[in-house]
């Protein structure tokens, strides 16, 4: 049996920092609800395969702010109390139904038990099978081969907007120092927030004025030991993305400027390459296999058995309906059969399969040589937003690794298997619309990046007055800024800006941050230190418990590497 490439399947699991900033309908409930829908089912399929004496062999990008909120004990405390509160509403359901004055009462009857039963083992697993602890179980996961896990920015922080190379270095070494503190060892792979790219540019330093030449973004990977990251196809192909893939919101009256076509390069997605001047290898999202889960109007979660995303009973909050079609409106919808759903996701993992197996029996067949599938898609979207995705997950990896002629395989699997061969240069890009930074960077967000650039030099300044301070009630007031600063860096307050998602809420939760974190940097810069003002700003705002604020430093980064002359340079 010829052996015509790999699979490699990257999971982004990523929210913004919740803890103690709200409930419901922005707030901590999100994190609860991917808890329910997303985390742990995963954690349970992963594990129903190991039993099966499957090792999964995917990657799960878990970013360093998810991380340290499924690790936060108040956190898990709350998602018992809230899960328990969700049982009590399911409960009334099922007291309720069947009810004669209701139209299909007896399936909705049906529907609360299910609904009952699916909580109940939640909050099971969750307190007994996984004692609470998420991230320990993934780690399992990992330790047992089963997965690889790979880390993202601190915070989710847009890399190539920040204005500091300090705050790329933080972001990046905040990241790897969390991940090594959860899960015992150095992350080999990094999820670039958003996809986020620039290459070396000339840049404006926002306290000098003065034009700096700012290093590509995989000179600071390079430098904490990171060894490869993942981008979107356009920025390999030289296409420009205008795709809206993701059901996030409508963005409205935002000005889209697409930029000119780069025009194909020749290169694909089959294969991994070196960056041009840092041996830090970045492999393509496939496009074509995964148009199948990503496209709205031709994708697999849009099919009408699915569970309906929006629809909600107006006692319980339980979702009762299904999709049913594209046109039908929310009043319109059928009521839901788990049963049809989950075969339905049989079906659809069997054609996802056969894609991925034409696709690199295609390739194998035109260049003589083995190739890659790699397909990325936010983990939420498994479960969440598509509720039979993890389902469905499950048996597309169960059939991959009992097809003859494909190898499923971690990215870090697949690149020691199959070195790149060719160095490249990587454009601006980005996973959004247009495949530039326009969703981040609009009318509607650019006064935001002042106020960004502000902070930055403020604590660029603080951490090189103090780089041999011993007072530790300072040490401690500027570790907390650093922190603020990260919070405040984060991509979600521009994204939920621009989408109208929760707009206000963003706004009020950035304006938050930067609020305490100018409190902070005056305690340090007025030598007053308001340790009450401090403790309310540790009570809610406590990831990353060893953290430096020395590690605000200006980067010591390597100089570029010469490859070898059989490599080729693209």
């Amino acid at each position: 049996m010829k052996h015509y490439g790999s699979f490699v399947l990257m999971l982004h699991s990523h929210l913004p920092f919740y803890r103690k900033a709200g409930m419901w309908p922005f707030g901590e409930e999100n994190l609860y609800d991917c808890m329910v829908e997303t985390y742990i089912p995963l954690l349970n399929a992963l594990n129903e395969l190991r039993e099966e004496g499957i090792k999964a062999g995917i990657t799960v990008g878990l970013t360093p702010i998810l991380t340290e909120q499924l690790a936060d004990e108040h956190l898990q405390e709350g998602f018992i109390k809230f899960i328990k509160g969700r049982i009590a509403v399911i409960d009334e359901d099922v007291e309720r139904y069947p009810d004669p004055k209701v139209p299909h009462s007896e399936h909705l009857s049906f529907l609360a038990g299910y609904y009952q039963q699916y909580y109940s083992k939640i909050l099971e697993d969750f307190t007994v099978k996984y004692q609470k602890n998420l991230v320990k179980a993934f780690k399992e996961l990992q330790d047992a081969d089963c997965i690889e896990i790979t880390t993202s920015g601190a915070t989710h922080g847009f890399l190539p907007l920040l204005g500091t190379d300090e705050s790329i270095q933080a972001q990046i070494k905040v990241g790897v120092e969390s991940y090594k503190r959860h899960f015992g060892r150095a992350p080999k792979g990094i999820w670039l927030p958003e996809c986020a790219y620039r290459p070396a540019q000339e840049h404006v330093d926002p306290e000098t004025g003065k034009p700096t030449l700012r290093p590509a973004i995989e000179a600071f990977l390079f430098e904490h030991g990171i060894k490869h990251f993942f981008t979107e196809y356009h920025a390999i192909e030289g296409s420009v993305s205008s795709e809206i893939r993701r059901d996030f919101g409508v963005y409205r009256d935002i000005q889209y400027i697409p930029l000119p076509n780069r025009g194909q390069t020749g290169l694909t997605t089959h294969e991994a390459y070196w960056l041009k001047d840092y041996p830090v290898a970045v492999i393509g999202r496939n496009n074509r296999a995964s148009f199948q889960v990503w496209s709205a109007a031709h994708g697999y979660p849009g099919d009408g058995l699915y569970r309906e995303f929006h629809r909600k009973d107006a006692n319980s909050g339980m979702k009762y309906w299904r999709l049913t079609s594209k046109d039908a409106e929310l009043g319109d919808k059928m009521l839901y059969d788990p049963v049809l759903a989950q075969n339905q996701t049989k079906m659809h993992a069997d054609h996802f399969v056969s894609l991925v197996y034409d696709i690199l029996k295609e390739q194998y067949h035109k260049t003589g040589e083995p190739k890659l599938v790699m397909v990325s898609f936010d983990t939420e979207l498994y479960g969440h937003w598509w509720f039979e995705g993890v389902t469905w997950l499950k048996h597309v990896i169960k059939m991959l690794h009992a097809c003859e002629g494909v190898d499923v395989e971690t990215s870090s699997q697949y690149l020691e298997h199959y070195p790149p061969q060719q160095a490249i240069e990587l454009p601006e890009s980005t996973w959004g619309q247009g495949g530039h930074y326009w969703v981040w960077n609009n009318q509607h967000t650019a006064w935001m990046w002042p106020t960004i650039h502000q902070c930055e030099v403020r604590m660029r300044k603080l951490a090189q007055k103090h780089a041999h301070e011993t007072d530790a009630l300072k040490i401690e007031v500027l570790n907390q800024a650093l922190r603020e600063l990260l919070l405040l860096e984060s991509s979600d307050w521009p994204f939920l800006v621009t989408t109208f998602q929760a707009k206000d809420y963003a706004v009020e939760r950035f304006e938050k941050h930067v609020a305490f974190f100018n409190q902070l940097c005056d305690m340090i810069e007025k030598d007053q230190i308001n340790e009450e003002q401090l403790a309310a700003s540790k009570e809610v705002d406590n990831p990353f418990p060893n953290l430096d604020f020395r590690w605000f430093e200006t980067a010591n980064l390597p100089a570029p590497t010469s490859y070898p002359a059989e490599l080729q340079t693209v």
